[in-house]
């Protein structure tokens, strides 16, 4: 059984609508109460939160019907040249974990971020939150580095570890094997920001 006394259930995944709402936000609200997942104190109310993320990669996983776990991309700036990198959260219910939720919720969210033309993931992980960490590094995210005292969460300061997925299948169309021009041991890369034609990075995005 699972840690809701009921029998195991097929786990499927499928995009949020608004009427998840309900569940996706105590679902939310648990791991906010850990203190483990995110530096954020409370959930928004859905407007707010719909604002924030991407409409094409937002799914939750049902079991026998409920709501068990959801996970979303958000946009990590309105830059050109990162219109291809989100921002993963992923979270499932206390009551559903151990069962392959978050491992289900994170290849259906991969898959959904290649058919929407997103080629790096990325997460921001507490290091106390090792199964998370485990999680990520289950789907072939690598850890970037530690971002030591990064933000305060109950008037301690916190350290993250940034971690990111470079999709093998988004961009790699534009990739020329040639040594790149003065350092032989680099590939030359084309990406869709470096068309002629493509506009320009505004200037006032304080963001790289």
């Amino acid at each position: 059984m699972d840690r809701s006394g009921d029998e195991p259930r097929a786990i499927t995944t499928e995009a949020m609508m608004p009427d998840d709402w309900e569940a996706v936000r105590a679902i939310y609200l648990e791991g906010i109460a850990t203190r483990a997942a995110t530096f954020e104190t409370d959930a928004p109310d859905w407007e707010a939160w719909d604002r924030g993320r991407r409409g094409d990669c937002r799914l939750v996983a049902r079991s026998g019907g409920r709501v068990v776990g959801w996970a979303a991309l958000s946009p990590v700036s309105s830059r050109l040249a990162y219109a291809g990198v989100a921002e993963v959260s992923l979270y499932v219910a206390a009551s559903a974990r151990g069962r392959g939720i978050g491992t289900t919720l994170l290849r259906a969210l991969i898959e959904a971020s290649e058919r929407a033309g997103i080629w790096t993931l990325q997460g921001t992980i507490f290091p106390e939150n090792v199964a998370s960490l485990a999680l990520v590094g289950r789907s072939e995210f690598r850890e970037v580095g530690r971002r030591e005292r990064i933000g305060c969460l109950d008037g301690i300061w916190r350290d993250t570890i940034l971690v990111e997925r470079r999709s093998r299948a988004i961009g790699a169309e534009f990739i020329d094997p040639g040594p790149a021009e003065g350092d032989p041991g680099r590939s030359m890369v084309r990406c869709p920001g470096t068309f002629p034609g493509s506009r320009p990075n505004p200037p006032d995005d304080p963001s790289g």
